[in-house]
């Protein structure tokens, strides 16, 4: 049927109540568009796939698509989201009409990321892109069950950027991790490195610590409840990765780094006197302010540094440069190789599910079960003496 200078077509289309109700959809330029729409159309409404006609852009969706996911999410996982948004995808194809998004297109959008996407024109990591891609999917898919505005989500079709393979990182051992707390002895932060190593705890779940939450003597254990991050420069303090609270044990050593620790710190507070800042927290600075979770990612690469410069004058272990995090991969993989149960591992972590450390730490477990034979051989052997 036309309309002014356009045509339009009309179906019977089915609600989720039942009731078939006329469904009209204009804007074609010729009567041959507007007839192969409404074939396409009827299709879709016989398999329950109709979905109004929009000339909704891919940013106006996905600036709604946020709005509505930000009580879904963390403020640290939605401000992820909207730079990536912002930075990678709007300036691309922000303008393109949703309903008109291919795959093709997608895929046309990681080549270009991949070669010039970064800052200056330089070529943006996988891995980053990886996450573009993981975003949009997600997105999409919302567009397709929640707000049926597609019939199918674009990315899963879109040839997606190869994944890439993790440099190969040199992964402490007990010794380099000794070697390093003894240079961090001195510091005011040496209990932060401590637990971090020790527990295996997250970098944001140490700065949220209280002292409240430390329990020290027999017995003696940190509760972890929350976490720290960082958003448009505002320290913000949430629950933990996987929304839940746990405690883990610490050992005498580390009590007492901690005992000595708050002595300091009581110390501190005495010179500030008035200028000194109330609060509970472990981990402060010289006035009491709670840190920044990037406060002790510095430190690290900063005392990393120093250590392996008066090593080489020395003589001493040099370190291979690891992250923060890289603490906590170590303190799992110490105790998978000492055979600590793995859901014991996981526990400490904060994993959710002891299948989600078999995963991660797989390695370390291939390692373990290749020694399985000659230690069971072992066992049988000592057994059977007399």
């Amino acid at each position: 049927m036309r309309r002014g200078s356009t045509w339009s077509y009309v179906i019977r289309v089915t609600d989720n109540s039942g009731v078939s109700k006329p469904r009209w959809v204009g804007g074609f330029p010729t009567e041959a568009a507007a007839k192969r729409a409404r074939d396409e159309a009827r299709i879709a409404a016989g398999r329950g796939e109709f979905v109004d006609r929009s000339t909704l852009t891919v940013q106006d969706y996905l600036n709604q698509w946020l709005l509505a996911h930000s009580l879904e999410v963390k403020p640290r996982t939605r401000a992820g989201y909207a730079h990536l948004i912002k930075n990678y995808v709007a300036p691309r194809i922000g303008g393109k009409r949703l309903q008109s998004l291919r795959p093709a297109d997608l895929s046309a959008l990681y080549r270009q990321l991949l070669e010039s996407g970064g800052r200056n024109g330089k070529p943006l990591s996988p891995r980053t892109v990886e996450y573009v891609h993981a975003v949009l999917r997600k997105a999409f898919a919302d567009a397709v069950r929640n707000d049926q505005l597609l019939t199918s989500n674009p990315a899963e079709r879109a040839k997606r950027p190869r994944k890439e393979q993790a440099p190969a990182s040199d992964m402490w051992t007990a010794e380099h991790l000794a070697s390093f707390l003894k240079t961090t002895s001195e510091h005011r932060l040496h209990a932060y490195f401590r637990l971090a190593g020790y527990t295996g705890a997250r970098r944001g779940e140490l700065m949220n610590l209280r002292w409240s939450d430390v329990k020290l003597g027999d017995e003696a254990s940190i509760r972890l409840r929350g976490t720290v991050s960082v958003i448009d420069g505002v320290r913000v303090e949430g629950t933990t990765k996987g929304g839940r609270e746990r405690t883990v044990s610490i050992d005498p050593g580390t009590t007492s780094v901690l005992v000595e620790h708050r002595r300091k710190q009581q110390q501190e507070e005495a010179v500030a006197a008035s200028s000194w800042v109330d609060g509970d927290h472990v981990f402060r600075s010289e006035l009491g302010a709670p840190l920044f979770p990037d406060t002790p990612t510095a430190l690290m690469a900063k005392l990393l540094r120093r250590h392996n410069q008066e090593a080489a004058t020395a003589g001493g272990l040099l370190l291979p440069v690891i992250r923060l995090h890289d603490l906590r991969h170590l303190h799992a993989t110490l105790l998978l190789k000492a055979g600590v149960p793995v859901h014991v591992v996981a526990s400490r972590l904060g994993h959710s599910d002891p299948a989600i450390t078999l995963r991660v730490y797989a390695h370390v477990l291939d390692d373990q079960a290749s020694q399985a034979a000659a230690v069971f051989e072992r066992l049988v052997h000592e057994e059977g003496q007399p």
